[in-house]
């Protein structure tokens, strides 16, 4: 059995909203109704989302879809980003390869890639503790410290080569006995799942 790690597809930019606040846009909400067809997401025993706006609409969504009752924990939040507040894309982009290049130090007081890092892998490991291995879950997040977890999952140091492809909406999977990835980045429209470790469906 295995879990998958999900990032929120799309949002709604705006530049006067804390990024943590940011819904999902059109886009984002429509990828997510198609994803939410899929029969592996009705075979989830369980969704955990950061509390984010994005990544709570996201789990809502598939968390109907499988008739569970999604959770949230706080510390799957994304990188904390709040010191520079809003950046426009290509200014954005130019941060986050420094984030990645630089692991151990802070862009301009954002949390530090060696830190988020610590927090997602303690988040997942923690609620992985008590989970019944036999159960396929579903985590619910963001690029930035999805790409730092599958990182650590794989054994590689910190860089952004891992990271998701650009829009969001993409998973990766790996085994609950061992915690080694199965599957590395896919579009979540695009995953079929894995037959034997789908529960049957009434």
């Amino acid at each position: 059995m295995f879990a998958l790690y999900l990032t929120h597809p799309q949002v709604r930019i705006d530049p006067d909203v804390p990024v943590p606040q940011w819904g999902l846009s059109s886009v984002g909400l429509d990828r997510t109704a198609l994803v939410s067809t899929r029969d592996w997401v009705r075979n989830l025993g369980r969704i955990i989302s950061s509390d984010e706006v994005k990544a709570v609409e996201t789990a809502e969504i598939l968390a109907k879809a499988a008739s569970i009752i999604p959770e949230q924990v706080e510390s799957m939040h994304e990188n904390d980003r709040s010191a520079t507040g809003f950046l426009p894309p290509p200014a954005f982009e130019a941060a986050a390869d420094w984030f990645f290049a630089n692991p151990h130090q802070s862009f301009h007081g954002w949390e530090r890639a060696i830190d988020a890092q610590s927090r997602i892998v303690s988040a997942v490991d923690a609620v992985l503790s008590a989970h019944d291995p036999t159960i396929p879950i579903a985590f619910i997040g963001h690029g930035g410290v999805g790409t730092l977890l599958k990182c650590h999952l794989s054994g590689q140091i910190i860089s952004r080569s891992t990271d998701q492809r650009p829009g969001g909406g993409n998973l990766f999977c790996f085994t609950l006995a061992d915690r080694r990835i199965s599957c590395d980045w896919t579009a979540m429209e695009d995953w079929q799942g894995d037959g034997p470790w789908m529960r049957e469906t009434v």
